[in-house]
This record gives structure tokens, sequence and C-alpha cells, in this order.
């Protein structure tokens, strides 16, 4: 999987690791399978919060490698020659959740200077000035002027905010707390989480307008559906779940003035997340495939709507684009 031609032109770190995986994969199974990345914030600049996002200087790096390594395709492209049997070799496909404005601002900039396509999955309901529910959790600690934050409304013990180390613990026990709920009450919630931090101004730009989403469009990028509101489907019943699937994909379509073949399941993990019935909905309102976020890669033979996806979560970029090799050259049939 990994011979000269994957390998030539990398840094020597990446290159010494893909040739190792090309070594250890010699009896792995053989056969056309599709990669499908995803990310969501690409940052001007690292976040102290946040150490691990992904930031321009580091998503340009892993471009690069994937470039030279890859087959990268749109995604719609590579779910039809998924579904024909006809993948290229090492086909990769490169998505976004959500429609962060940094898609279009930092992210999209660098995927056209190296020439490659990707597909944002946009929450419609977020758009021009609204935040994803995690994002007003988030900003509300990291904006709040107090010394510790009484969380008795979560049935949690008050967290100190005193240091950032603190504010990223507060956050990582709230999100959970928050994020099953239905989303009147997840609502509901971060309204209490807003009045508990002192009411801190919270920002209006971190998800794209809907003249971004055009223009991304225009750019030539996929746009995809990811709901309303971003809700967790599983905790809908299937009227509300329908509205939520059917009017994000009617909402993109009037922005772009095209159809929207593509969505992405909310938080994506499957059954907790959602079920057999959502795919079943997906299908019947007209997409053509879905991804969530199941690890792994896809085979011939994989449900197109319930594509995996693979994320880009390791230290080093050496590191992170061997265990893309890798574990491309072992992936199952989903």
């Amino acid at each position: 999987m990994a011979g000269p031609a994957m390998t030539a032109g990398l840094p020597g770190r990446a290159a010494a690791w893909m040739a190792r995986v090309a070594g250890s994969c010699a009896h792995a199974t053989t056969g056309p399978r599709l990669s499908v990345l995803i990310f969501h914030r690409v940052l001007p600049a690292p976040d102290p919060l946040f150490p691990g996002e992904i930031d321009a200087a580091r998503f340009r790096r892993l471009m690069r490698l994937v470039s030279k390594g890859f087959c990268v395709l749109p995604l719609e492209q590579a779910v039809g020659l998924l579904a024909l049997g006809r993948l290229p070799a090492r086909a990769l496909a490169i998505t976004f959740d959500d429609g962060y404005a940094d898609n279009h601002d930092i992210a999209a900039p660098i995927l056209q200077e190296m020439g490659l396509p990707a597909t944002v999955f946009v929450t419609s309901g977020c758009l021009d000035g609204g935040r994803m529910w995690n994002d007003c959790v988030i900003e509300c600690l990291r904006r709040t002027s107090l010394s510790s934050v009484d969380l008795a409304f979560l049935d949690l013990p008050p967290a100190p905010l005193g240091r950032a180390s603190e504010r990223r613990a507060a956050i990582d026990r709230i999100l959970p707390a928050v994020k099953y709920r239905h989303p009147t009450e997840r609502r509901r919630l971060i309204g209490e989480l807003h009045r508990a931090c002192g009411r801190p101004c919270l920002p209006t730009d971190l998800m794209m307008t809907r003249e971004q989403v055009r223009s991304l469009a225009t750019m030539g990028l996929a746009i995809g559906a990811h709901t309303v509101n971003h809700p967790i489907l599983q905790a809908l019943d299937d009227a509300e779940a329908q509205r939520e699937i059917g009017d994000g994909k009617a909402e993109l379509e009037r922005i772009i003035g095209r159809p929207v073949t593509l969505f992405a399941y909310p938080n994506g993990r499957p059954e907790t997340d959602y079920g057999p019935r959502h795919v079943g909905l997906v299908r019947a309102l007209g997409f053509a495939a879905a991804v969530t976020t199941a690890i792994g890669h896809n085979s011939p033979g994989a449900d197109l709507f319930q594509l995996r996806r693979f994320s880009p979560w390791d230290d080093s970029d050496a590191r992170w684009i061997s265990r893309l090799a890798w574990s491309h050259a072992w992936s199952r049939t989903c």
C-alpha cells in the first residue's frame, strides 16, 4: 500500500513511517477502499484551551501529506465509484462537519491552493450568527470572569475556573451532561449555564453566513446537510427527526440553488446517536449517501448510508499519516 509512489516527496519521518506500514501490511486484504477524513474547525492559530484542535499550519501540512499519498476525490464521485467497485487505489475524500466560518476563510483557500476537493456538512439553523450548542458551553466557560461556576442545575458540583486547565475540565464535564438532552431541554440548560457564568458576551461569527455557504459552492466545494439544529436524532420522535433532516436539506438547496445529496448524522455514532429508522428517513428524503463518525474505511459492499470516517487526532503528522495508511490497508468492509 505504501510503496515508492506513496512515499515520494514526503518528509523523511513520514516516509519512514509509511515504509514500515508497507512492510507490516504485506498480508493485508486487498481491494479498493475509500477513506473519508472528518474535520470540524481549522483555526487561524492554536487555541490554548483546545491545543489539539487543528490550526491552519497543521491543516496545510496534513493536506500536503494527503495530496502526495492518496487519490483525493469529491465525496459524491467517490461514493459512486465505491458502489460500482471501481475505486482507484488509495481513494480518499475530505469532509467537514457543522459549517464553521473558518472552513470558508481558512480551510477552503488551502484546499484550493492544493487542488483538493471537499464536502462541508452544514447545520443550517446555525448560519448567520448562530452557534453550535457545544460552542455555547465552551464560550461561556472561556469568557466568564468568574473564578468558579455553580453547576447545581446539572446535578454537578461547582467547577473552579481559576486556571485554563480548570476551565477545560469544566467544559469536559458539562458537554456530556447536556449532549443527549432533547433540543428544547438542551437550550434551557445552556441558558442556565449562561446565567450561572454571569452572562458573558458570546461570539456571533463562529459559523458561516449564507453568503459564505454560497461562496463555498461557487469555489467547487460540495455542500452537504447536517440537520437544522444538530440534535441527537435518537432523542427525537420520527416527525421531529424528519423535520430536522428534511428542512436542513431544503434550506441549503435554497441557498446554493442545487440539490443537496449528502448527509452527515449529528454526532454520528450508530445506534447511540441514530438508528435504522433515521437511515430510512435519509434514504426516503432523497439523499444519495450519508456519513457517520464510526471509525474505519469503506470497501465495496459498504452501506452507502452509513459510511465510516477517519479523524485527524494524532500528536505527530508522521504518526497520523502512517495510521491512516495502516488502517486503510487493514480496513474491514462496513
